[in-house]
């Protein structure tokens, strides 16, 4: 096993206290928003023998084995993070792996630069992910029905939104969904903003379901993404409750600490509450016009204590063990990669002992055998 030392991104939107009381250590006063875990190459995770990264590139199928490398290539293909929101994150969607390709082919040929603020693809794959609470976790995720989210506007009483609570009164609900995001984004920018001014205050005046809204609006006055999250569910999240985001499914993370997995891509579209680039044509092809419930997993008990969270693709598998004090050591061996990691109390993954916030890296095949008294999240792949 190789004890991970790994980077802290300070996004603006980050909490400034909630990783490092999760670390036990003295806040710097700075954004502290995501601890990352792997090999991805803007922050690969630091070993005694060197990055995560470069003992993969040196001997790829001894760190990932054969399997993994049969099926995802010789990388690394998940990113694991502990992510603490302060603020609301952007509304963002993902593409699908073919519109993934598409796009990154697209814009290689067209010769826009991958740093350039206005690429859309960096790479050319998917990015499904997963994000389990450890915190109370409030975000939003996939569409309301039309027919709520057309009460929820209704009720503010704001005169320019009666155009949007008409479309979705009347109109099919992929059709109310699409040309409602569509009009909101594609308004002109002076009278969408203060459309958002009137929304937030009318939010903040109501409070209850209006209230994480008015909360959205402070920290992006006159953003019309603030009027696109009312099109979404609304989701607070108990510890250890997560939720699986799939390609297309408009989504923002809002406030709380969590352990989020992700396939290794840097494929984000935004749909506001941001000042980057909003491709609009772009998003409205990737994004899913489907109204439903958000689905909110909880682990489901495996073998050997093993708590495991259930989604539908291979690049990554995410389960939690809750080690009682005193229990029998679990042998965690597998014949693929893994990250270890502590989110409460203290175990010890072979040779070391881990606190909150603390990581390993086991090679597949190395043993792996965990005992002590805490939390363990353990990060795989599903081959």
């Amino acid at each position: 096993m190789d004890r991970l030392d790994n980077t802290v991104r300070p996004y603006a939107w980050g909490s400034t206290t909630a990783i490092p009381r999760l670390l036990g250590v003295e806040p710097t006063g700075e954004p502290q928003a995501e601890m990352w875990m792997g090999a991805h190459p803007g922050a690969p995770s630091r070993t005694a023998r060197g990055t995560l990264a470069d003992l993969i590139d040196a001997a790829p199928e001894r760190e990932l084995g054969a399997a993994t490398v049969a099926e995802f290539g010789p990388r690394l293909p998940f990113l694991l993070k502990i992510l603490a929101a302060g603020a609301p994150l952007s509304l963002q969607v993902h593409p699908n792996l073919e519109q993934a390709g598409e796009g990154y082919a697209d814009e290689e040929r067209r010769g826009v630069p991958l740093d350039a603020p206005h690429r859309n693809y960096k790479d050319a794959n998917h990015k499904p992910e997963l994000i389990c609470a450890l915190t109370e976790f409030d975000g939003l995720c996939g569409f309301r029905a039309p027919a709520e989210a057309a009460d929820l506007l209704a009720a503010l009483g704001v005169d320019s939104l009666k155009p949007y609570v008409d479309l979705l009164h009347t109109r099919p609900e992929e059709a109310a969904l699409r040309e409602v995001l569509t009009a909101i984004l594609a308004a002109d920018r002076e009278e969408i903003a203060h459309t958002v001014h009137e929304t937030a205050a009318a939010c903040d005046r109501l409070g209850g379901d209006h209230a994480p809204y008015a909360g959205i609006a402070h920290h992006y006055p006159g953003d019309p993404g603030v009027l696109a999250a009312m099109l979404l569910n609304h989701v607070r999240l108990q510890p250890g409750e997560a939720l699986f985001l799939g390609a297309g499914v408009p989504h923002a993370y809002l406030d709380g600490l969590g352990v989020e997995i992700m396939a290794n891509s840097d494929n984000v579209l935004r749909c506001g509450l941001t000042p980057k680039h909003v491709d609009v044509p772009e998003l409205l092809r990737v994004v899913r016009f489907e109204a439903g419930d958000p689905g909110v997993l909880r682990p489901e008990a495996g073998p050997d204590g093993e708590e495991v969270y259930a989604t539908p693709i291979d690049e990554f598998r995410l389960s939690r063990h809750v080690l009682p004090a005193g229990a029998a050591a679990r042998d965690l061996t597998r014949h693929a990669p893994q990250i270890l990691l502590c989110t409460a109390g203290a175990v010890q993954a072979g040779e070391h002992r881990l606190t909150p916030g603390q990581s390993v890296f086991v090679p597949a095949g190395e043993r792996a055998e965990v005992s002590g008294a805490g939390t363990l999240f353990r990060a795989t792949v599903a081959v």
